[in-house]
């Protein structure tokens, strides 16, 4: 089929999708403003077109073979993406404007997030932003939600995404818990320390380290465990011991110097919340300039150096 054969279709493959929204010839012909029997000889001509049959006719309802399914996919796409570029021509040079939702990981969420929020706020005036908290794995579509925030090493089927750079787990604690008790210079000294960590499965105090080649595995132990990231790093500020912390949970601290890096030497390699963090929504759809702002504001100032 030549280019101009397959654009001469795409109205009758738009009318198809109509109709199989509406569920009858009557309904959909009402819809488009046409006629039943316009809407019939528009569907036949498809089907010869395309050299198969769509639809199974009956006198109480419509059914889809299974070339009609197939096509049918493909025609709501295309209807949808029609939509997208009449939206676009119409919004991109408009003020965004509306609500914006987004997910993320709670201790993400709080406490790299929330804090970028009234800086976007105050840049765009005309958007409200909802942002959701929450440790289980959103999706998009499922949640109306028009953004999510997910540590993951790459984009999970379905979903597109942009990359706002890593977590990774760093070892903390006060400069008077380390005048006190010493700072370690090998992992294998953390055993005669008092360590934070997060207490969720039996093995979580065995903590593993790797530098260069070298990977060393130490069972910690301590008198608090606690599996909430800032629960942990305020323990580590009170002289309760070495924290075993996200790294953004403890920026904020290591810069002020209430906490101190232990062991900055070695990796730390966590089994959870760890890894690249993305920024993910469904694949070939336009994004409003509501959306398409907040993420160009989220990878300004998070995205990778």
């Amino acid at each position: 089929m030549n280019p101009t054969d397959f654009l001469a279709l795409l109205p009758d493959l738009a009318v198809f999708a109509r109709v199989v929204d509406a569920g009858n010839f009557s309904l959909a012909a009402r819809q488009l403003g046409s006629t039943p029997s316009t809407v019939s000889r528009q569907i036949k001509r498809l089907e010869e077109a395309l050299a198969t049959r769509l639809l199974e006719r009956s006198t109480r309802k419509l059914r889809m073979t299974e070339s009609g399914a197939q096509v049918y996919r493909h025609c709501r796409d295309m209807v949808s993406a029609a939509a997208g570029a009449v939206d676009a021509a119409g919004q991109l040079a408009a003020r965004p404007q509306g609500t914006v939702s987004v997910s993320a990981p709670t201790a993400f969420a709080k406490t790299v997030i929330h804090p970028l929020v009234p800086g976007f706020l105050r840049a765009h005036g005309g958007i409200d932003l909802r942002l959701v908290f929450t440790d289980h794995e959103a999706d998009p579509l499922e949640h109306d939600l028009d953004l999510v925030i997910r540590l993951t090493e790459r984009p999970p089927p379905g979903l597109a995404g942009r990359r706002l750079g890593a977590v990774r787990w760093v070892l903390c604690a006060s400069p008077a818990y380390l005048r006190a008790h010493g700072t370690p210079a090998h992992p294998r000294e953390l055993a005669r320390h008092d360590c934070l960590y997060l207490g969720e499965t039996a093995d979580d105090n065995r903590w593993r380290l790797r530098r260069d080649g070298e990977v060393h595995t130490v069972a910690v132990k301590g008198r608090y465990i606690a599996n909430h990231a800032g629960a942990r790093l305020e323990a580590a500020q009170q002289e309760l011991g070495i924290a075993a912390l996200p790294d953004f949970a403890a920026a904020a601290a290591l810069r002020d110097g209430t906490l101190a890096r232990v062991l900055a030497d070695w990796e730390m390699q966590a089994r959870a919340y760890v890894g690249p963090v993305w920024l993910l929504y469904p694949p070939n759809r336009f994004l409003p300039p509501k959306v398409r702002v907040l993420i160009d504001y989220l990878a300004a100032h998070l995205g990778p150096a």
